[in-house]
């Protein structure tokens, strides 16, 4: 059993993290301020290959595993995990396209995709369904010109930002098999707006209502075949946990080597608070937890890659274990770095501010532990 990364994966990891460290890092606490991330970033992200991270090489994508991703991932939110979580969207939705999208679709959209010239948000979640997905109400009704859509998406990363959004709509029954994915694009007919959500963390994405009154969609930007979306939907959330994952792993890291730093600086009843055995035993405790959370991640990507049948629920295990460790540690460099960690200076208390969210998002972690029962009490 090897546990070692590759060249090429070393290589990757340190491609995003000088990226991230040069033109994210500087930069991430004005962002934030703004509540917005400049649209010439991604691009430039775009260049790197990272805008269609594992969209196929035959779709001009880079073709990467979903292991390669995390790294990805894990590199960029040491420079921001706000910046890097938009990032692992936009990829969800391309990898979506290249997926189940027809030829024509992924011609006319891939491409602008993939250079992220279009950047793109994932439209799922409404105000009365969150963790019930499958209860959306949003509804296509079919005309001579496509579908009109109508209903209102709640959460969205990049609402009134985005550049097009993969919105799942019902076309059918009230069951899973009754909805269906479509493309709308920002300033189609119908579409608007609510205001700028004020979050508590991941401020520099804006977060909006997508709200779609009778919003005319082309019949050829249907994703895929009528009653698939659902599918479609849940089969880019296994990896989407993997991201959401690897951007806590990577900011928690961030967390403990700011903290490192300051603790070395930093003195108390004459000698730098490092060299007290009590707090030492904290950072060891961190860094134990944080391996332990970089190991369980890589194994679930590496299940999810080679197709194991227990790649569901390890990506379930992996997303409860990691996010939770990432917010038990940069909670904890707050509480060593005093009351300097709670100013914003220091970049701690963006970090706890940050990580918070990803116990919810791509399926709360109470979600992922029914995944995980179901999975034990099916085999046993």
């Amino acid at each position: 059993m090897d546990f070692a990364l590759t060249e090429e994966q070393t290589a990757i990891f340190d491609m995003a993290h000088a990226f991230g460290q040069e033109h994210i890092a500087p930069h991430a606490r004005q962002w934030e301020a703004e509540g917005s991330i400049p649209k010439d970033l991604w691009p430039r992200i775009g260049e790197l290959g990272l805008g269609g991270l594992y969209v196929s090489e035959e779709s001009g994508g880079s073709g990467l595993s979903r292991l390669d991703a995390t790294l990805v991932f894990e590199a960029l939110s040491m420079a921001c995990p706000s910046v890097a979580a938009f990032l692992s969207i936009h990829n969800m939705c391309a990898k979506m396209i290249d997926s189940f999208g027809s030829d024509d679709l992924k011609a006319r959209v891939l491409p602008k995709a993939v250079s992220m010239e279009t950047v793109f948000s994932y439209c799922l979640t409404e105000p009365g369904s969150g963790s019930d997905a499958a209860g959306l109400k949003t509804r296509a009704a079919k005309t001579n010109e496509g579908y009109r859509l109508t209903g209102t998406k709640a959460f969205i990363s990049g609402g009134g930002y985005s550049d097009a959004y993969i919105v799942m709509c019902r076309t059918g029954d009230d069951s899973p098999r009754g909805i269906s994915a479509m493309i709308v694009d920002d300033g189609a007919e119908g579409l608007s707006f609510g205001g700028l959500e004020d979050k508590m963390g991941w401020k520099s994405q804006p977060t909006r209502q997508v709200q779609l009154d009778d919003c005319l969609v082309p019949a050829e930007n249907l994703l895929g075949a009528e009653g698939s979306g659902f599918k479609y939907a849940m089969a880019g959330l296994d990896g989407g946990r993997l991201n959401i994952s690897a951007c806590s792993l990577g900011a928690a890291q961030s967390g403990l080597n700011l903290t490192l730093d300051y603790m070395g600086e930093r003195k108390a009843f004459g000698q730098p608070i490092d060299q007290f055995q009590a707090l030492q035993f904290r950072l060891a405790d961190m860094e134990i937890n944080l391996q332990a959370a970089r190991v369980f991640l890589r194994q679930a990507a590496w299940k999810l890659d080679s197709g194991a049948p227990d790649a569901t629920p390890a990506c379930a295990m992996a997303k409860k274990f990691v996010t939770e460790t990432g917010s038990q540690v940069v909670d904890q460099c707050l509480q060593l770095h005093g009351g300097y960690g709670y100013l914003a200076d220091y970049g701690i208390e963006k970090l706890v501010r940050d990580l918070r969210v990803h116990q919810i998002l791509e399926g709360t972690n109470e979600i992922m532990r029914v995944i995980v029962a179901r999975h034990l009490l099916k085999n046993r």
